[in-house]
């Protein structure tokens, strides 16, 4: 699969839920997996390679976990500020306030309910994740400085893209 890159369109729009997990989809969350490593990711969301459909895998180093129409249930008060990369932009890394905890709700390829309570840095790329798949990108989480700073590096990604 390719990394789809700032400014595409898919990477703002709302992602479709899925409604039928069949071998599409499984085969989707296999070659996401797979993309994910090749390009040394912690996360990747199905709008990433130009799929619209609410489909994530994570892995933060302890165990992947794929997701299908990931919803968080809960969060923590409690934020922790943390640098983020993002496949789609590549070479911008900007601090990012999250959850530090979330509960997150969603299906595995089999149709079942499963629910993750995560901390930390693995909270972080389901929030990173999900954000993703309602067309925010971490560019959105900047700072009004933070953006003047990357506007030059986001204008060349937008003439690399036309």
């Amino acid at each position: 699969m390719k990394i789809v890159t700032y400014p595409a369109s898919i990477l703002r729009e709302e992602a479709r839920p899925v409604d039928q997990i069949d071998s599409e989809t499984e085969k989707i969350i296999d070659d996401m997996f797979d993309t994910m490593y090749l390009n040394d990711g912690a996360g990747l969301a199905a709008p990433q390679v130009g799929i619209s459909k609410r489909i994530i895998v994570v892995d933060d180093g302890n165990k992947p976990i794929h997701m299908i129409n990931p919803e968080i249930i809960s969060r923590s008060d409690e934020e922790e500020n943390m640098e983020e990369g993002c496949l789609s932009l590549p070479g911008i890394r900007l601090s990012v306030w999250r959850n530090y905890k979330i509960v997150v709700c969603g299906k595995d390829k089999s149709g079942s309910v499963i629910e993750v309570e995560a901390e930390g840095l693995l909270a972080r790329i389901f929030q990173h994740e999900i954000d993703h798949l309602n067309g925010i990108l971490i560019i959105d989480h900047a700072s009004s400085i933070q953006r003047r700073m990357l506007d030059s590096k986001l204008r060349k990604m937008i003439r690399a893209h036309q």
